[in-house]
């Protein structure tokens, strides 16, 4: 048997991501693994009856069933709950490593006012009391001098009855400043409204494929609902399914892919382009789809055909046209072929043109509302609130020009369940925003950045000590969970959701008059009415009558042009950031499963599981192919100063043939100034090397990388 290097590399990462994703090694970690670390603030597991008290997890998008396991009133362990729509007894290390999370030394365990210089970490703790009056007195000064709209908040998402309070808040104050974090989700329900005119999202349907085409999307990595990708991913491949992963750098998804297709980074919307080409030009499309549920097929068609055949392709993508041609071939004749997108975990935007052109390939072969394909759907609202227009929220990614450049004005920003001075891109144009907000008031339970950073904290109850309605990402159907408190509030915190409610009610007419509850817990059941029960007593709601055969009977009428005038509007190549002369490399970021890149921080035991190969004790590493190295002179584990137009830090070298030549790759989660000593100082954060250009399609972030440069340290 021959093997070439790619397959050999293939083989070897696979090998590992199989270890990481099986549940056996996260079953074997019992509770005196999770607390036996020398670790000062960890409990002694008592002795004693157990019981079973059943939640749902929080941490990421994924929204599983968790069953937390207690003994003399102490939790002890974390578990998925079998049965469950979303994970189905399945949990990931982040899900497992909750309980570091509700015991560890990170939290914030009472409202605190800041008494020095912001980012000094001098703070004083205050009531409750004060701190609401302290809100409310802000926010009725603004009032008072007309300026009320000018009150903001950054929200980690935009679904759910607590950022629908803040959307209420902010309503009654006259504001429209609701934002949310960046996520691809973004993109899919711009690309669905601009293509169908629906408010809605989508929904890939990977077990029942049999063919997939992903454009870098880390189905194995934490892209959507985690814990459901993996295992429907699995099922998929256990059904004889094959997978084509086309991303510059061997993830473990492309190491576990049938075949790994390295392209260059940010031209995956040329390739699909060129796939389409070939599907048209040979007639491989599905014609009864294409002539009667799509619109613009004809300019579509004159499109590609002109501007993107496989010789040109190959030239923007550096894929060869035979493969280009092979995968059209093979993609047009598989039985349930879907294409796929979303970078990494999908917690980044992509550009309208990307995901255009890969829903393109789907429409092609007809695979839209069909099992095995992609679902667009809105799917029924499970809870309502009387006289209240929902806020549409805006990108965040855009706040920080536009407070730098005077365009926006915020004199108050409430950041809840987010974590934007990490998180976004370009970290240091986000600091010099902050800095010309007058206040900021932090929700959140940890002492993460943007909360050392802020004037009030506000310290919410942790997930597992509170009610709140958890939405599912990624899913063909829509399932709502409840996270149920498992435990009394360890510190003294307050739910989010009542916080405003007292905030709203401290300043009286108007803007108490439209917060009529007494407390979030009434809040969420009046919001839900007759669904309560169900939601109360099961943990979770699914609309079972939407199925994929349910779904195969609703009429998408695809528009090709997406409402442009021309698709050359739509399909537009942006130049990555930095001169190539001075910066001759690209880098790009990517995830892992090990490492919580979200509003979430790294609890102290996943630290633990980062392989050496992202982070040995505090150093960082950047990926390279042998090949660069050499022409620049660096060798393994060599010190360097990687730089880019937004910043530079120091690294190290870690030499790895899965990358393309001219590239250099940095892990996302890494290099927190806040939080704790387990996770504080280790590695490099990269969104402080990277920015984020605007797609002029759609304003959205449409980069994932920027040039940069390496130096010897």
């Amino acid at each position: 048997m021959n093997m070439d290097r790619r397959a050999f590399l293939s083989l070897g990462i696979g090998s590992a991501a199989g270890i990481m994703l099986s549940p056996l090694p996260w079953k074997l970690m019992d509770d005196s693994a999770i607390w036996t670390q020398a670790w000062p603030w960890t409990p002694v597991p008592p002795k004693g009856e157990a019981t079973y008290v059943n939640s749902a997890c929080t941490l990421c998008p994924g929204g599983c069933g968790i069953s937390v396991r207690k003994i003399n009133g102490r939790a002890v362990k974390i578990e998925g709950i079998k049965g469950h729509p979303v994970n189905d007894g399945g949990i990931c290390a982040l899900g497992l490593s909750g309980l570091q999370l509700l015991y560890g030394p990170a939290r914030i365990k009472s409202p605190l006012k800041r008494v020095g210089e912001r980012g000094a970490g001098k703070w004083s703790a205050i009531s409750w009391e004060e701190a609401i009056a302290e809100v409310a007195q802000k926010l009725g000064d603004l009032r008072k001098n007309g300026e009320s709209g000018s009150v903001s908040c950054i929200s980690g998402k935009d679904n759910g009855t607590v950022p629908a309070l803040f959307k209420r808040f902010l309503s009654v104050c006259g504001s429209s400043g609701f934002m949310k974090m960046p996520s691809v989700a973004d993109s899919y329900g711009l690309a669905v409204f601009r293509s169908s005119g629906l408010k809605a999202q989508l929904a890939f349907d990977i077990k029942n494929s049999g063919y997939i085409l992903s454009f870098g999307s880390g189905i194995v990595e934490g892209w959507g609902s985690p814990v459901h990708m993996i295992r429907a991913n699995s099922i998929f491949r256990k059904a004889g399914g094959k997978i084509m992963q086309i991303e510059p750098r061997l993830s473990n998804t492309a190491a576990k892919s049938d075949k790994w297709i390295p392209i260059n980074p940010g031209t995956e919307y040329a390739l699909a382009l060129g796939i389409a080409n070939v599907i048209i030009a040979k007639s491989l499309f599905n014609k009864d789809f294409t002539y009667n549920n799509t619109s613009g097929f004809a300019e579509f068609a004159a499109f590609v055909q002109s501007f993107y055949s496989p010789d040109n392709v190959e030239n923007i993508t550096g894929i060869k046209k035979e493969t280009i041609e092979a995968i059209a071939l093979e993609f047009a004749a598989a039985a349930k072929p879907l294409a796929v997108c979303g970078r990494g975990q999908g917690r980044a935007q992509s550009s309208l043109g990307e995901i255009m052109a890969v829903q393109a390939l789907n429409a092609l072969v007809g695979n839209i509302n069909k099992k095995g394909g992609v679902f667009i759907f809105s799917g029924p609202g499970y809870f309502s609130l009387p006289g209240f227009a929902d806020q549409a929220a805006k990108p965040a990614n855009s706040f920080a020009d536009n407070v730098n450049s005077g365009k926006y004005t915020a004199n108050v920003l409430f950041v809840y369940e987010s974590n934007p001075l990490y998180s976004l891109a370009d970290s240091n144009s986000v600091r010099k925003a902050f800095a010309k907000i007058p206040f900021i008031v932090s929700f959140s339970s940890f002492m993460d950045e943007t909360a050392t950073n802020s004037d009030l904290i506000l310290p919410n109850h942790v997930y597992l000590e509170r009610y709140e309605d958890v939405y599912a990402a990624s899913l063909q159907k829509p399932v709502v969970s409840l996270s149920s408190p498992v435990i009394n509030p360890q510190f003294d915190t307050k739910h989010a959701g009542d916080a405003i409610l007292q905030i709203a009610k401290k300043m009286g007419s108007p803007v108490a008059n439209s917060f009529m509850w007494n407390s979030y817990d009434s809040y969420l059941e009046e919001a839900f009415g007759d669904n309560w029960k169900v939601l109360s007593e099961q943990g979770f709601m699914e609309d079972r009558a939407l199925t994929p055969a349910a779904l195969e009977t609703t009429s998408i009428k695809f528009d090709f042009k997406a409402g442009f005038s021309d698709f050359k509007s739509l399909y537009t190549v942006l130049a990555a950031e930095g001169e190539p002369d001075k910066y001759p490399l690209f880098l790009i970021p990517y995830d892992s499963l090990r490492i919580a890149s979200g509003y979430i921080g790294d609890p102290p035991f996943a630290v633990k599981t980062v392989e050496d190969t992202m982070l040995k004790g505090n150093d960082g590493f950047v990926e390279i192919n042998p090949i660069t190295a050499k022409a620049l002179g660096f060798l393994d584990e060599n010190y360097a100063i990687i730089e880019t137009v937004r910043g530079k830090a120091k690294v190290k070298i870690h030499l790895f043939e899965g990358i393309m030549p001219g590239l250099v790759a940095m892990p996302r989660g890494l290099g927190h100034s806040a939080y704790d000593n387990y996770l504080a100082g280790k590695g490099v954060n990269v969104n402080e090397l990277i920015g984020g250009p605007e797609d002029p399609a759609s304003g959205l972030d449409a980069g994932w990388g920027i040039r940069a440069c390496l130096i010897k340290a």
